[in-house]
């Protein structure tokens, strides 16, 4: 699709990818309507049609989700309605006004179990509440309306919030002493390259289901140790497991997605997880 022609819709447009989205649409001259929950509550069907139907949409991209894996065990409804049936809501609504619709999902659909990276292909089996609602959205997305396309992603982190990045240059500077799992791998993803990807994806009009994270696998433990020599941190650093913290929800071990399609279709190599820590802190310390 042409984009700088398309009447654009942001949902969630004040997290971090919501952020990444907004600031490249602007550098390439694009009008857009960015919401956040303030001005558009999503998980309200009749609002998101009302809404949908006056702008009259090209595009839809939601950024919108909730990330606390942990809260999410105990708070599933309101888990199930911003995961699952808000991305629904704003499908119908796209399909409504024969918009394009783009959402996103997370590695945290499979188990971990498979020991290699994770294609389109493979049979999800989340372990969690919050992976559970994701791959429930997914489903609802995928099978209401055929102009969608849903991306999942890992270990999200960007410079308009907070994440693992930002909580480990919390403790650098409390303690002397840190403890960083090592059990759990996938791959850290810069969220500007995830809405870059994004972005070249839609120019190609490929629609379902894609996989895209940074080029590379890390552990916590590894992204940790990374961001940390680059601060030149002077404390110590040691490895942990899963199990000696008391987390209410289960991780997968190891959840690297394969991001080969997205890769193929958009022509372009995806840059490693290190790359894209290298531009955020750069970014971290321009603010």
């Amino acid at each position: 699709m042409n984009i700088k022609h398309a009447k654009i819709l942001i949902t969630g447009a004040n997290g971090q990818l919501g952020f990444d989205i907004r600031r490249i649409l602007n550098n390439m001259g694009c009008d857009f309507v960015a919401t956040d929950y303030k001005e558009l509550d999503i998980t309200n069907e009749k609002a998101v049609f009302d809404f949908v139907k006056r702008g009259n949409f090209d595009l839809i991209i939601n950024c919108a989700a909730y990330n606390d894996v942990d809260k999410a065990e105990e708070d599933s409804e309101n888990c199930y309605r911003l995961n699952a049936y808000a991305p629904f809501y704003l499908a119908k609504a796209a399909k409504e006004v024969k918009a394009i619709f783009i959402t996103y999902s997370t590695d945290f659909v499979f188990d971990g179990n498979k020991g290699e990276p994770y294609t389109e292909k493979d049979k999800p089996n989340p372990v969690s509440v919050y992976g559970k609602s994701k791959l429930k959205g997914e489903v609802l997305v995928l099978n209401e309306y055929d102009k969608s396309i849903v991306i999942r992603t890992s270990w999200l982190f960007g410079i308009n919030g907070k994440n693992f990045n930002t909580q480990v240059l919390d403790w650098a500077k409390k303690y002397k002493e840190l403890k960083i799992v090592d059990d759990q791998i996938s791959s850290p993803t810069y969220s500007y390259d995830l809405a870059d990807f994004s972005l070249k994806l839609l120019k190609k009009v490929n629609f379902g289901l894609f996989h895209f994270s940074n080029d590379g696998i890390a552990s916590k433990y590894d992204q940790a140790k990374y961001l940390l020599n680059k601060i030149g941190w002077d404390g110590n650093l040691y490895r942990a497991k899963t199990s000696d913290f008391n987390l209410k929800a289960r991780r997968p071990n190891f959840s690297k997605l394969d991001s080969k399609k997205i890769e193929s279709l958009v022509g372009a190599k995806i840059p490693s997880w290190q790359s894209g820590i290298d531009r955020w802190w750069e970014e971290y310390n321009a603010i």
